[in-house]
């Protein structure tokens, strides 16, 4: 008979180093899901050593009252599907606000052992916590660790597992005498209302959120009096009263136990972000790090171009193609069969995975960002400037997320509360590059612009301009129109990222890409052959020696001159933009397929110099403003369908997204090339039409839509 697996939670606040203790419980055992009923990312993970342990990663969340998205998975999780123990993660530096999820957490009754984190910070400070004293207070176990250096793991483990296995619920805390009165009186009005499991913590749930419960009316009624009643008495609302209560018995709990020397003031990150978050330094400071992240990654004397390099010249040129070719030769496979590995699969799957070491570089220099506390600090940054365009810093934690991938992007919008700004968020997400684009700037970089570092940069920042432009259009139309939503976050504290949380940050991103060029990009390459090496030639159907003859030039053909104006109107650069829509990384190697020349290192070579006649430089830059804010891939797409929930809003981000991806282009291809040559022709005209519609979009007056909707409702 198989032994029952038992589950540990972990619950904490944001920031507080819960993701750092799942990855040092979990190592490479973890595996990732959807939360039941949401498009929300859970993680899940065997604990090593302990295979018939499951350790589940709740959302960062600051309380269990169901307000936000995050709230409502956590809180549904342990009520729902209540796991045999609790590990209660505290940042030992914020330790009063951290113990306000405590507080509620013992409400549930569920076997909990609190993990006091950065003991090691604690420490260097000179400050001590009597943990033997917090955890008779708390009724629960308490442990000092570090999870970002793995200290005293072993020990909290220990714990977890005795409390789970023995089943030993703490007691909660007792509320002043006044307040557990009204518990009482509110549990003698619901009745059989509130299930017995976790009682008291559905007690307090009723008080402060009666709707979120599914209460008899009479029983509401009844309740809101009581609430009522209590509130005249205090003078206050119910939320608020509740809030105090809990840190007045949190202050009961932590009386006496900090001894030692007590913390400056002013820590190291606050004097950091002096500067960091300055008023006026903030942005440039950002700029010049996100030109350096960015630039690094396809700098033409940087490391991952190198790498880059040897895997084209090398894994791709000397090695792999002429091995595979002479095992094919040997094995008497087919010429056309040989052309298909050959000139499609090798091809067209070497030439994206010729970039994943610059990808692994840009990886790498975000993971080490996340990891010190910096990219927080970002989203703080952008929401000054975001504000002033009709976005909320809320907006811009989806696109940074959305650097290594717009699903995730997009799927983190869902946390948006405002309807409208969520919806604006889905429709400009995958404005900001992800990784999958980066082999696009990498190559236009390469062919047209000599391996330019700053053209990676200069990609980034024009997702960000299109995004503040974007805000500023659709705020002064009427579905949008409205304040953004308020963005409250905590800043980590700054700190060395841990080198195994890095490097599993990487890996993870890098093998999605890997898994991606083995699967949908093979199989595009495949299909793109297919197409380009059939058609008619010499007045019969089948192989073709000229692609020029093939059926995906024909196709190609019949759908350029949509993008003429933009200054790529050949078949070859309509058919990658159009095999983008599936993945992003079919723009490289559909080029890697129709330029292929039977081995990789080759094709890898004549493609930049094939695009270089194909393309101006003004040409390039408009075949790239469209790649990279036209219509993200399938994948990303089904992401919108799923948080916009709606088939017509879904269509208006799509259509949204082409037609500004096509003026952006447009505009910048047309007057560029005016400028650049002094050609003034019909499509001048329209680019500056375009320019002329673009610029009046963005300062027209907004109009007050609350106030016309008023004055449109008739009179009572």
């Amino acid at each position: 008979m198989t032994k029952q697996a038992l589950t540990i939670a972990l619950a904490g606040n944001p920031n507080s180093g819960k993701t750092t203790l799942f990855n040092q419980l979990t190592g490479a055992n973890q595996y990732i899901g959807n939360w039941p009923g949401v498009t929300v990312e859970k993680k899940e993970g065997k604990l090593k050593g302990h295979p018939q342990v499951i350790i589940q990663d709740l959302p960062g969340i600051y309380s269990l009252s169901a307000n936000s998205l995050e709230e409502r998975i956590a809180s549904e999780q342990l009520t729902q599907h209540s796991p045999d123990a609790i590990i209660n993660i505290v940042d030992g530096t914020n330790l009063e606000r951290n113990l306000y999820l405590t507080m509620q957490i013992l409400e549930m009754g569920i076997p909990t052992v609190v993990a006091i984190n950065m003991a090691d910070m604690l420490s260097r400070q000179g400050a001590k916590l009597d943990l033997d004293k917090l955890s008779k207070r708390l009724g629960c176990p308490v442990v000092g660790i570090s999870a970002l250096k793995g200290t005293h793991i072993n020990e909290l483990i220990a714990e977890a597992l005795k409390v789970a296995k023995s089943g030993q619920a703490p007691k909660a805390l007792a509320y002043e005498k006044d307040f557990e009165k009204l518990l009482s009186d509110a549990d003698a009005v619901l009745g059989s209302d509130l299930q017995e499991n976790q009682r008291r913590y559905w007690l307090t749930r009723a008080l402060e959120n009666p709707e979120s419960l599914n209460l008899k009316p009479a029983s509401l009624d009844e309740l809101s009096a009581l609430v009522k009643s209590y509130e005249e008495k205090e003078d206050d609302d119910i939320q608020s009263l509740i809030t105090f209560e809990r840190y007045a018995l949190i202050d009961q709990v932590v009386e006496g136990v900090r001894g030692g020397k007590v913390p400056d003031a002013v820590s190291t990150s606050d004097k950091i972000d002096r500067i960091v978050t300055n008023r006026w330094l903030a942005l440039p400071i950002f700029v010049v790090v996100m030109t350096l992240v960015f630039g690094l990654s396809v700098w033409s004397a940087g490391p991952g171009t190198f790498l880059t390099d040897w895997v084209n010249e090398s894994l791709f040129g000397d090695i792999i193609p002429p091995a595979v070719e002479s095992l094919l030769v040997n094995w008497g496979v087919a010429d056309w069969l040989q052309s298909l590995i050959l000139d499609g699969i090798i091809a067209g799957v070497g030439a994206v995975l010729g970039f994943l070491p610059q990808m692994v570089v840009l990886f790498l220099v975000l993971a080490f960002l996340e990891g010190t506390g910096y990219m927080a600090r970002v989203a703080f940054i952008m929401d000054r400037l975001f504000r002033r365009f009709g976005l909320s810093g809320k907006s811009f934690i989806p696109m940074l997320v959305g650097v290594g991938c717009s699903v995730p992007g997009i799927m983190a919008s869902r946390t948006i509360e405002e309807e409208r700004d969520r919806r604006m968020t889905v429709t400009v997400t995958s404005f900001i590059p992800c990784g999958a684009k980066l082999p696009i700037i990498a190559l236009i970089a390469g062919a047209l612009f000599g391996g330019a570092w700053w053209v990676a940069p200069s990609a980034y920042f024009l997702g960000i301009a299109a995004v503040i432009i974007s805000g500023i259009i659709l705020k002064k139309t009427k579905p949008f129109a409205g304040p953004p939503a308020p963005f409250v976050m905590e800043l980590p504290p700054y700190r060395w990222p841990a080198v195994g949380t890095v490097l599993r940050s990487v890996w993870e991103r890098a093998w999605s890409f890997v898994r991606k060029a083995g699967t949908v990009i093979l199989l595009s390459s495949i299909v793109i052959w297919v197409l380009s090496s059939l058609g008619w030639e010499n007045g019969s159907f089948g192989l073709v020696e000229d692609v020029e003859n093939g059926l995906m030039a024909k196709l190609g053909g019949a759908i350029a001159w949509i993008f003429k104006p933009l200054g790529f109107g050949n078949w070859r650069a309509a058919v990658a933009t159009i095999t983008g829509l599936v993945a992003k990384e079919n723009v490289v190697s559909t080029y890697g397929v129709l330029y292929g020349i039977g081995e990789v290192s080759e094709a890898g070579e004549e493609i930049w110099h094939l695009l270089a006649r194909d393309f101006t430089t003004v040409s390039a830059y408009a075949f790239l403003i469209f790649n990279l804010i036209c219509v993200p891939c399938f994948a990303a797409i089904g992401a919108i369908k799923r948080e916009m929930n709606s088939a017509r809003w879904t269509w208006f981000a799509i259509g949204y997204q082409t037609i500004f991806a096509y003026v952006l282009a447009l505009v910048y291809y047309q007057l560029g090339t005016w400028f650049t040559t002094g050609a003034f022709t019909v499509g001048t005209v329209f680019g500056i039409i375009a320019l002329v519609g673009l610029l009046y979009m963005i300062f027209r007056r907004q109009k007050d839509y609350q106030k016309s909707m008023v004055s449109a409702a008739p009179a009572k």
